[in-house]
């Protein structure tokens, strides 16, 4: 749970950068829903390389923090009674 935490707080400082409403634990199903799809995203080739940009050594960092928010979430939203919706890169 310590990797969602840490994903949650890096998303909420950019959600208040755009006058988003935080993500607040306990997290609604509306919460996990939103969080796997952006996760999701960000896991796609060209949003996690960056389109090529990052070098390998910062794709992995990116990657890990993501696979282990995205792993966390998963435990949460079983735990909670949650149901995640269909992924591509998760």
């Amino acid at each position: 749970m310590k990797t969602l935490t840490k994903y949650v707080e890096d998303r909420n400082a950019w959600r208040g950068i755009f006058g988003q409403a935080p993500f607040t634990f306990p997290l609604t199903q509306a919460d996990v829903t939103e969080l796997t799809e952006i996760i999701d995203s960000e896991l796609s080739p060209e949003n996690l390389c960056c389109d090529g940009e990052l070098p390998m050594a910062q794709v992995r960092v990116k990657a890990r923090l993501l696979n282990g928010a995205a792993a966390d979430l998963a435990k949460y939203a079983t735990e909670n009674g949650f149901t995640q919706p269909e992924t591509y890169c998760i």
